[in-house]
């Protein structure tokens, strides 16, 4: 193993000696009562299975047979989740190949930040994350299910689904991705007319199809942002089958991973002598390696709070010190929207996430001695499925990528580095990526420019105030605040202030975007303003410091000074109500900082 990532994970392992212990224990008192249909009362059973078939009510009446759950994200207003529509029963057919049954456990909700971002709905997304997490429980609380199946793919999904399914970490476990929608507009013409737009250069119609061009089929969109790192992370952790990722929807391979997955779910399940669950898949050598792949691949910046909590609800206590130290010394190997041009059926084509974790192994940066759906050792990842003579089939990994521009070797990256940062100092604390970034633009000092609603920034560039070098401060954006939304729309504005010649940089409380690029971004910054944090006290024209290199976060005036300024008073009046707002106040008031990944779970224990 390098060094740095063997010292990492042996200190994740002491920091989260007794919090895992706690975990595994609670997981196996769990296994000794399973398959969980024996302990059913006869009443149980029979409501259990009353709507199935006779013939899937007598395998369930045996408890050597595996009823395997499904638990999906299904809606089709949602381009990455309609395909899901056709997978129950793909998966009910392929479990009744194997002796056993499935059952459509219970579905979660799902959003889609491409559709919110700028709209007031947008204000329950990461929230969602956690409704998704307690919906995944109740579908698993019935106690019939011997395996699980989870259908999830995008932003807030997967790390929802986990965490609900880490409660059920007895059981085995595999996601079961959708795969990315074919190639369309490419990203850097879509970004060319969205900052058209903003200077008022071509009209919403233009605008319109472009994006019509881009997000245009059935499938996850194809620039590498949160939803597409998810399906990376989770891949690299051994929960997919090997290259299961990027595979296209509604193609022939596509339904036959899905029954590959769920037959595999089937052989674990303690009915056919399986032994291991999603606990013990899910262990610290599991999370570090997602966290490498996040970032040799300039993956979403979301994942700096998402992984956080799932490893939370795995007993593992991860904080941004371990993504920062990896960072620096993990190469990064791609190029994919935002970080380069291609999107990520171009990356699946060059070698994909086989030949990545290929790289990865060979070079030291990922653990090979962990468990996976597939077994003991990450290795067998480094193949990619084909169909052979009507069959699928797992063929090695392309010895060179087949397009270096878009997947590069682990031995010549295109960075020596990862490109995610931490960044400290009398602001708070808060992370950039900066693998997007000119090396230019990694330090930004210049007046603050504060704003507390995105529609008034956009107000302010229409009238060319903006028009100079400056620190965007757009603040009362976390999670106590406002449920923290992604701040995307900011993109395009900030990018033409870019491309003009001036210096300039994001810095809030909020969250960006997996698809952030080009602009240096200071995201995340914790203690938020409606928390008694500095960013409350920043007034417009103060100096304001973002430096990736040094990792420094400052305001530009005394210790002294910043300690009796009066923190300013943000009306969220408008935050709290419509569009279902009104609902979450609880979860804005109860979030733990983003560091401890913005969750209401853990808020409240050590």
């Amino acid at each position: 193993m390098h060094p740095t990532v063997d010292t990492v994970t042996r200190r994740i392992i002491e920091r989260s000696r007794n919090s895992r212990q706690d975990y595994l224990g609670r997981m196996a008192d769990m296994k000794t009562r399973s398959p969980q249909r024996e302990a059913l009362s006869c009443g149980n059973l029979a409501h259990g299975f009353a709507a199935c078939n006779t013939a899937d009510k007598d395998t369930l009446k045996l408890m050597n047979k595996a009823n395997v759950a499904i638990v999906s994200a299904y809606n089709d207003m949602l381009s990455a989740h309609q395909p899901y529509e056709r997978f129950p029963d793909i998966i009910r057919e392929a479990a009744h190949s194997m002796g056993s049954v499935a059952q459509f456990a219970g579905g979660t909700p799902a959003m889609c930040d491409g559709v919110t971002q700028g709209q007031p709905g947008m204000e329950l997304s990461l929230f969602s994350r956690d409704v998704i997490a307690m919906s995944t429980a109740v579908a698993l609380s019935h106690n019939m299910f011997d395996a699980i199946t989870l259908l999830g793919i995008c932003d807030k999904i997967v790390p929802g689904l986990l965490i609900g399914s880490l409660s059920f970490g007895y059981l085995p476990t595999i996601l079961i991705p959708g795969g990315p929608m074919p190639s369309g507009l490419p990203n850097k013409e879509k970004q060319r007319v969205r900052q058209l737009y903003a200077e008022g250069k071509v009209g919403r119609d233009e605008l319109l199809e472009a994006e019509s061009q881009s997000y245009h089929s059935p499938g996850t969109c194809t620039f590498y942002g949160t939803a597409n790192s998810n399906q990376m992370l989770v891949e690299v952790m051994g929960l997919h089958l090997p290259g299961a990722a990027f595979a296209n929807p509604n193609t022939p391979i596509r339904d036959d991973l899905t029954r590959a997955a769920t037959e595999q779910v089937v052989r674990l399940s303690r009915p056919n002598g399986g032994q291991l669950g999603l606990a013990e898949m899910v262990d610290e050598k599991s999370i570090v390696n997602a966290l490498v792949a996040l970032l040799v691949t300039g993956g979403s910046t979301n994942h700096t709070i998402h992984w956080i909590a799932i490893a939370r609800a795995a007993g593992i206590r991860i904080d941004w010190n371990d993504y920062a130290e990896l960072s620096s010394v993990v190469p990064s190997m791609t190029r994919i929207y935002p970080n380069g041009q291609a999107d990520v059926n171009a990356f699946h084509d060059a070698g994909g996430t086989p030949f990545l974790i290929r790289e990865l192994l060979a070079g030291g940066f990922l653990h090979d001695d962990v468990e996976t759906v597939l077994g003991h050792g990450l290795e067998q990842y480094a193949r990619m499925p084909e169909q052979a003579d009507g069959k699928l089939v797992w063929q090695p990994a392309v010895k060179e990528s087949r397009d270096p521009s878009v997947l590069s070797s682990a031995a010549e990256p295109f960075a020596p580095d990862g490109g995610l940062r931490v960044l400290d100092g009398n602001l708070g604390r808060g992370v950039i990526k900066v693998s997007a970034v000119a090396p230019e633009h990694h330090r930004v000092e210049a007046p603050a420019v504060v704003f507390e609603d995105q529609n008034d920034l956009a107000a302010a560039f229409e009238a060319g105030d903006l028009n100079r070098d400056c620190v965007v401060v757009m603040r009362f954006q976390g999670p106590k605040a406002n449920g923290m939304p992604e701040l995307h729309k900011l993109t395009p504005y900030l990018g033409v202030l870019q491309d003009r010649g001036y210096h300039v940089a994001l810095v809030t409380d909020g969250r960006m975007s997996g698809a952030s690029g080009k602009v240096p971004a200071a995201i995340h910054v914790y203690p938020e303003a409606l928390d008694g944090g500095p960013l409350g006290k920043i007034r417009d024209g103060d100096r304001v410091l973002v430096d990736s290199i040094k990792g420094v976060l400052n305001l530009g005036v005394s210790d002294a000074e910043l300690a009796e300024r009066p923190a300013a008073k943000a009306d969220l009046t408008a935050a709290r109500t419509g569009l279902g707002r009104e609902l979450f106040g609880w979860m804005r008031r109860s979030a733990s900082t983003p560091e401890e990944g913005a969750s209401f779970f853990w808020n409240h224990d050590s």
